[in-house]
């Protein structure tokens, strides 16, 4: 199940977690915690997106910090 992230509406580039790539896209393929965004240098507001490209997918758990 493919998704795509976006941070401050852009790809979340150097700030890409370990389960999505610099575009931002990635995949789910097992139910886990997946880390979508590593945010490099200080900590600040940011607005986070996750789009879901194919049906099926549900969220139970984000983790901040």
């Amino acid at each position: 199940m493919r998704f795509r992230v976006l941070l401050d509406g852009e790809s979340a580039a150097a700030g890409h977690g370990a389960d999505v790539d610099a575009d931002g896209n990635g995949t789910v393929v097992q139910q886990r915690m997946y880390q979508l965004i590593r945010q490099p240098g200080p900590i600040r507001d940011r607005r986070f997106e996750i789009e879901f490209l194919d049906g099926g997918a549900e969220a139970f758990c984000f983790t901040f910090g």
